[in-house]
């Protein structure tokens, strides 16, 4: 049975879903692995890398091709799932909110798999390629907005003076929002954070964080453990408890997104307005909307002198990390697909992670 896995377009996407050590690890379970010439020659991985592991490189038609189980990051082409061979198996994380027409077109030819909606339990946590991709970016977007912020970070006492350490708010206490919370506490910071699930009061306060309760709160979980949009009595409450915290704060990292929907307004002009100058806010809800007022999509805005950074494509920025993860992410859930010992894949749809995630 063949996986192969063809270049991304790389202007757009950086990461990769077959790494010659995941390739190995195929190859040892009975696949033989196909990916294209120079796939990830951008990350300082040479052909020669995957060959030396067991991997064939061949040509982008002859990978869509042959594969049995294709893997990408992104949707492929109509051209490229044209030529794809019947009842192909194609892997990813696929945005099926925004690809739904193409998905639908295709999806009696081939098997989609599109992972972000995997449901939030126990057994599926090794292919969770949101968890996994999010952690980086909540890391990375403190990293970034430090480096434009133009004060130090933590507590400095000296004999000239003491300098007052950062104060950060963290908006949306998710697996980016956590990151981000613990990654800002090291560099020394004071971090608040405001999210709508109750539950992660605990964690927040867990990583040193204080967690801002609106009064009255409601718990906004879905059952499967994502955020759910807020009632207007509950987005007033919040927006009153954010907008005098804000005129403390020195920077603001965004992360709160609702699943196939448009990301929650919360930070809005006048909020911005009686902001202090020289703060920063980083949003990484950006290709979704944005979480901040004046949010655009890899750009940096500056409004009464706050900079609000619109950040779409972070693991761009860390992109040998953030395939790392993802090729394991996709190892874990090929291997669920995987009927061992009869070499062949087994589609089970009394199996939720399966079923959750294959386009019917």
């Amino acid at each position: 049975m063949i996986i192969g896995s063809i270049s991304e377009n790389k202007t757009l996407e950086k990461r990769i879903s077959i790494t010659p050590e995941i390739s190995k690890k195929y190859i040892t379970n009975g696949f033989k692995v196909k990916v294209e010439k120079n796939i990830a020659d951008h990350l300082g991985i040479k052909d020669e890398d995957f060959v030396k592991e067991g991997c064939e490189i061949d040509s982008r038609e002859n990978i869509l091709k042959d594969s049995d189980i294709l893997l990408q990051m992104n949707l492929p082409t109509e051209e490229e799932l044209d030529i794809l061979k019947e009842k192909n198996i194609l892997i990813g994380n696929f945005n099926v909110s925004n690809n739904q027409e193409k998905v639908n077109k295709y999806k009696s030819k081939v098997s989609i798999f599109s992972l972000e909606l995997l449901p939030r339990i126990t057994r599926a946590q090794s292919m969770d390629i949101l968890s996994s991709q999010a952690n980086l970016a909540g890391y990375k977007a403190v990293i970034d907005s430090f480096s434009i912020f133009k004060k130090a970070i933590p507590m400095m006492m000296t004999a000239a003076g003491t300098i007052p350490a950062a104060k950060v708010l963290v908006v949306g206490a998710g697996v980016a929002g956590l990151q981000a919370i613990a990654t800002a506490k090291r560099m020394g910071a004071i971090v608040f954070a405001t999210d709508v699930r109750i539950a992660s009061k605990e964690q927040v306060e867990s990583l040193g964080g204080k967690f801002l309760v609106v009064e009255g709160s409601e718990n906004l979980e879905t059952e499967g453990g994502y955020a759910k949009e807020a009632s207007e009595d509950f987005k007033k409450k919040q927006e009153d408890l954010i907008s005098e915290t804000l005129k403390k704060i020195d920077v603001v990292i965004c992360t709160a997104l609702i699943p196939g929907k448009k990301a929650p307004r919360i930070i809005n002009e006048q909020m911005i307005n009686n902001m202090q100058s020289g703060s920063v806010i980083f949003d990484l809800a950006a290709s979704q909307g944005g979480n901040a007022a004046y949010t655009k999509p890899n750009e940096i805005v500056e409004k009464n002198g706050v900079m609000i950074v619109g950040e779409s494509v972070i693991l761009n920025k860390l992109p040998v990390s953030a395939s790392n993860l993802y090729a394991k992410n996709l190892f874990n859930f090929v291997l669920n697909l995987y009927d061992k010992k009869n070499s062949k894949i087994n589609i089970n749809l009394d199996d939720e992670i399966i079923s959750n995630t294959l386009m019917k």
